[in-house]
């Protein structure tokens, strides 16, 4: 099993690769027309939403007890999925 330190190291090493490619979506769509704009905005605007709750949940982590880190950890497993499986549509979008 792994220390709660171990699992926050992880997900913080993972929130820091999902920023880098959502800057670089950013980028892609700044330079879109403007209809597909739209489109990568909305995208990108909910993926922000499921990282800023990834990251509270990670801060709970973080400032949790490790007698709370079980608890803690089914909720920050949920909001990491939700975050990866958003990542998994957005880079299969963008890849296009």
């Amino acid at each position: 099993m792994q220390t709660r330190k171990e699992y926050v190291e992880q997900l913080k090493n993972k929130l820091d690769e999902w920023n880098i490619e959502l800057g670089k979506w950013e980028d892609k769509a700044r330079g879109a027309k403007t209809d597909l704009t739209i489109e990568y905005e909305m995208r990108m605007d909910d993926l922000r939403k499921k990282r800023d709750e990834a990251t509270d949940k990670l801060k709970e982590l973080q400032a949790g007890s490790e007698e709370a880190f079980k608890e803690l950890k089914a909720g920050a497993d949920s909001a990491w999925a939700a975050l990866r499986e958003a990542f998994d549509k957005a880079r299969t979008h963008f890849q296009k």
